[in-house]
Protein backbone atom coordinates (compact mmCIF):
# COMPACT_ATOMS: atom_id res chain seq x y z
CA UNK A 1 0.00 0.00 0.00
CA UNK A 2 1.27 3.65 -1.11
CA UNK A 3 1.49 6.37 1.46
CA UNK A 4 -1.38 8.85 1.51
CA UNK A 5 0.30 12.03 1.28
CA UNK A 6 -1.52 15.88 1.51
CA UNK A 7 -0.07 18.89 -0.05
CA UNK A 8 -1.70 22.33 1.46
CA UNK A 9 -0.44 25.10 0.15
CA UNK A 10 -1.09 28.10 2.29
CA UNK A 11 -0.18 31.13 -0.06
CA UNK A 12 -2.71 33.05 -1.37
CA UNK A 13 -1.62 33.32 -4.74
CA UNK A 14 -1.47 30.12 -6.89
CA UNK A 15 1.71 31.35 -9.02
CA UNK A 16 3.91 31.86 -6.27
CA UNK A 17 6.98 30.04 -5.54
CA UNK A 18 5.25 28.39 -2.89
CA UNK A 19 2.96 27.04 -5.62
CA UNK A 20 6.04 25.77 -7.40
CA UNK A 21 7.39 24.12 -4.76
CA UNK A 22 3.78 22.18 -3.97
CA UNK A 23 3.64 21.06 -6.98
CA UNK A 24 7.23 19.93 -7.71
CA UNK A 25 7.07 17.86 -4.20
CA UNK A 26 3.28 16.44 -4.89
CA UNK A 27 5.33 15.34 -8.34
CA UNK A 28 7.85 13.48 -6.96
CA UNK A 29 5.96 11.88 -4.27
CA UNK A 30 4.08 10.66 -7.50
CA UNK A 31 7.06 9.17 -8.97
CA UNK A 32 7.71 7.43 -5.70
CA UNK A 33 4.57 5.98 -5.53
CA UNK A 34 2.70 7.66 -3.31
CA UNK A 35 -0.89 8.67 -3.68
CA UNK A 36 -0.86 12.28 -3.35
CA UNK A 37 -3.91 14.91 -3.11
CA UNK A 38 -3.29 18.79 -3.17
CA UNK A 39 -5.59 20.99 -1.11
CA UNK A 40 -5.00 24.59 -2.22
CA UNK A 41 -5.61 27.20 0.37
CA UNK A 42 -6.43 30.01 -1.96
CA UNK A 43 -9.47 28.01 -3.84
CA UNK A 44 -11.14 27.47 -1.04
CA UNK A 45 -14.04 29.01 -0.09
CA UNK A 46 -14.30 30.02 4.02
CA UNK A 47 -14.30 32.45 6.33
CA UNK A 48 -11.19 32.47 8.07
CA UNK A 49 -12.38 34.10 11.45
CA UNK A 50 -13.22 31.82 13.84
CA UNK A 51 -15.75 34.43 15.46
CA UNK A 52 -16.94 33.01 18.98
CA UNK A 53 -13.72 30.28 19.63
CA UNK A 54 -14.17 26.70 20.07
CA UNK A 55 -17.25 27.09 22.04
CA UNK A 56 -19.62 29.00 18.90
CA UNK A 57 -20.62 26.44 17.10
CA UNK A 58 -20.09 27.90 13.68
CA UNK A 59 -20.54 25.33 11.20
CA UNK A 60 -17.87 24.02 8.77
CA UNK A 61 -18.82 25.36 4.89
CA UNK A 62 -18.73 23.10 2.37
CA UNK A 63 -14.44 23.35 1.88
CA UNK A 64 -13.34 22.77 5.15
CA UNK A 65 -15.91 19.94 5.47
CA UNK A 66 -13.78 18.65 2.89
CA UNK A 67 -10.16 19.41 3.94
CA UNK A 68 -11.18 17.54 7.22
CA UNK A 69 -12.30 14.72 4.94
CA UNK A 70 -8.64 15.08 3.11
CA UNK A 71 -6.55 15.49 6.29
CA UNK A 72 -8.57 12.33 7.83
CA UNK A 73 -7.63 10.66 4.95
CA UNK A 74 -3.85 11.12 4.72
CA UNK A 75 -0.29 9.80 6.90
CA UNK A 76 1.26 12.53 5.92
CA UNK A 77 0.97 16.30 5.32
CA UNK A 78 2.54 18.51 3.74
CA UNK A 79 1.88 22.21 4.63
CA UNK A 80 3.98 24.95 2.01
CA UNK A 81 3.61 28.46 2.80
CA UNK A 82 5.65 31.89 3.40
CA UNK A 83 6.84 33.16 6.71
CA UNK A 84 5.07 36.70 6.70
CA UNK A 85 6.09 39.20 9.90
CA UNK A 86 7.60 36.12 11.49
CA UNK A 87 4.63 33.87 11.42
CA UNK A 88 2.17 31.71 8.31
CA UNK A 89 0.15 33.93 6.40
CA UNK A 90 -3.35 35.00 7.73
CA UNK A 91 -4.93 32.31 5.42
CA UNK A 92 -3.67 29.62 6.46
CA UNK A 93 -3.80 30.60 10.51
CA UNK A 94 -7.90 30.78 9.63
CA UNK A 95 -7.71 27.62 8.10
CA UNK A 96 -5.94 26.17 10.77
CA UNK A 97 -8.63 27.35 13.52
CA UNK A 98 -11.20 26.90 11.31
CA UNK A 99 -10.41 22.91 10.62
CA UNK A 100 -8.26 21.78 13.55
CA UNK A 101 -11.33 22.11 16.22
CA UNK A 102 -12.17 19.76 19.39
CA UNK A 103 -13.21 16.74 18.55
CA UNK A 104 -11.43 16.49 14.79
CA UNK A 105 -7.59 17.12 15.76
CA UNK A 106 -7.64 17.45 19.46
CA UNK A 107 -10.33 16.51 22.41
CA UNK A 108 -10.05 18.05 25.66
CA UNK A 109 -10.14 15.33 28.80
CA UNK A 110 -13.11 16.16 31.41
CA UNK A 111 -11.66 17.27 35.14
CA UNK A 112 -7.98 17.18 33.24
CA UNK A 113 -5.16 19.44 32.29
CA UNK A 114 -4.39 16.74 29.23
CA UNK A 115 -5.91 16.03 26.31
CA UNK A 116 -6.70 13.69 23.39
CA UNK A 117 -4.38 13.76 20.06
CA UNK A 118 -6.88 13.01 17.36
CA UNK A 119 -4.14 13.25 14.58
CA UNK A 120 -1.62 10.96 15.95
CA UNK A 121 -0.47 8.34 13.88
CA UNK A 122 0.38 11.20 10.59
CA UNK A 123 3.43 13.18 10.32
CA UNK A 124 4.33 16.03 8.58
CA UNK A 125 6.70 17.73 6.30
CA UNK A 126 6.80 22.13 6.18
CA UNK A 127 8.28 23.80 3.41
CA UNK A 128 8.31 27.23 4.49
CA UNK A 129 9.80 30.11 2.31
CA UNK A 130 10.97 33.41 3.48
CA UNK A 131 12.69 36.24 2.45
CA UNK A 132 14.73 36.46 5.94
CA UNK A 133 17.95 34.84 5.73
CA UNK A 134 17.14 30.67 7.49
CA UNK A 135 20.14 31.50 9.57
CA UNK A 136 18.81 34.68 10.66
CA UNK A 137 15.59 33.45 11.15
CA UNK A 138 16.83 30.69 13.62
CA UNK A 139 19.16 32.21 15.45
CA UNK A 140 17.92 35.87 15.81
CA UNK A 141 13.54 35.26 15.97
CA UNK A 142 14.27 32.34 17.05
CA UNK A 143 12.35 30.14 14.37
CA UNK A 144 9.20 31.48 16.34
CA UNK A 145 6.57 30.57 13.43
CA UNK A 146 8.35 26.95 12.74
CA UNK A 147 7.71 26.79 16.48
CA UNK A 148 3.84 27.89 16.79
CA UNK A 149 3.31 25.11 13.78
CA UNK A 150 5.38 22.08 14.70
CA UNK A 151 4.84 22.25 18.42
CA UNK A 152 1.58 24.03 19.73
CA UNK A 153 -0.65 23.12 16.22
CA UNK A 154 0.53 19.76 14.89
CA UNK A 155 2.36 18.19 17.91
CA UNK A 156 -0.67 19.13 20.17
CA UNK A 157 -2.74 17.43 17.82
CA UNK A 158 -0.69 14.38 17.82
CA UNK A 159 1.01 14.94 14.23
CA UNK A 160 4.92 13.49 14.53
CA UNK A 161 7.05 13.83 13.71
CA UNK A 162 7.02 16.91 11.71
CA UNK A 163 10.07 18.29 9.79
CA UNK A 164 10.75 21.68 8.59
CA UNK A 165 12.80 22.90 5.83
CA UNK A 166 13.39 26.56 4.93
CA UNK A 167 13.89 28.16 1.96
CA UNK A 168 15.06 31.66 1.69
CA UNK A 169 15.78 34.49 1.55
CA UNK A 170 13.51 34.47 -1.68
CA UNK A 171 13.93 38.01 -2.49
CA UNK A 172 16.42 38.61 -4.84
CA UNK A 173 17.21 34.47 -5.23
CA UNK A 174 18.29 33.86 -8.46
CA UNK A 175 17.30 31.45 -10.86
CA UNK A 176 19.68 28.69 -10.06
CA UNK A 177 18.73 28.98 -6.64
CA UNK A 178 15.37 28.86 -7.24
CA UNK A 179 16.09 25.48 -9.00
CA UNK A 180 18.12 24.00 -6.27
CA UNK A 181 15.15 24.65 -3.67
CA UNK A 182 12.90 23.18 -6.14
CA UNK A 183 15.03 20.10 -6.77
CA UNK A 184 15.53 19.83 -2.84
CA UNK A 185 11.70 19.58 -2.55
CA UNK A 186 11.76 16.88 -4.89
CA UNK A 187 13.93 15.19 -2.48
CA UNK A 188 12.31 15.31 0.27
CA UNK A 189 8.95 14.03 -1.45
CA UNK A 190 10.89 10.80 -3.15
CA UNK A 191 12.61 10.19 0.31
Amino acid sequence: MSKRTLVILGHPAADSFCAALAERYADAARAAGQEVRMLSLHALRFDPVLHAGFDGGQPLEPDLVEAQEQIAWAQHLVFVYPIWWGAMPALLKGFIDRVFLPGFAFRYRKGSMLWDKLLAGRSAQLLVTMDTPPWYYRWVYGDAGHKQMKRTILEFSGIRPVRITSFGPIRGATEPQRANWLARAARLAAQ
